[in-house]
């Protein structure tokens, strides 16, 4: 990951722009469609914003992973207690095929409870497990459980950690 940060707070909002500046990078890559700036925002509004063709875009930012050790090893730091009781339960309840599934799942599940103070916004998912590919993902897409209810026009995962796998669309689903 690089550079260590001052506090989970610093590390949070750099782990967010990140996440976004992969998204924003792809998917002005595939789309041909300007996407540029970013800042934060505070807590009634989405992680990021920026400006798609112009417009503003509000972006909520999520991270996936596969288990406690393995968010604290990609993180360097302790989790907190929400995110570690997820994940226990996540490797307690889940067989290590489907956790890939049952953790996309959850994040959808609980995103959809959030309301935000925006026009247009759009949920970005960063999958940090190694061992999970964009083609997995791509795979379950028949079985990802988008929520009938949520606040997001779109909703994307960014395939891997470093973004080098590109970007796959959950919502709406692509024909």
């Amino acid at each position: 990951m690089g550079s260590e940060f001052s506090s989970s707070e610093d590390e949070k909002l750099a782990l967010e722009h990140q996440a976004a500046k992969l998204f924003m990078h792809w998917y002005e890559r595939e789309t041909g469609k300007p996407i540029r700036h970013i800042w934060h925002n505070r807590p009634a509004k989405p992680d990021v914003s920026c400006r798609l063709e112009g417009e503003r875009l509000d972006l909520e930012v999520a991270h996936l992973y596969g288990s406690e050790q393995e968010a604290m090893q990609i993180l360097h730091r302790e989790l907190s207690d929400n995110t570690r009781q997820e994940l226990k339960d996540l490797e307690k309840n889940t067989e290590p095929d489907a956790r890939l599934l049952t953790a996309l799942n959850r994040i959808l599940f609980n995103k959809s409870f959030k309301t935000y103070k925006t026009k247009r916004a759009w949920l970005i998912i960063r999958n940090a497990h190694p061992a999970w590919s964009k083609q997995q993902i791509q795979d379950l897409q028949d079985c990802i459980k988008v929520p009938s209810t949520h606040p997001f026009e779109q909703i994307w995962i960014v395939g891997d950690w470093q973004g080098k796998s590109g970007i796959v669309r959950l919502f709406p689903k692509t024909k």
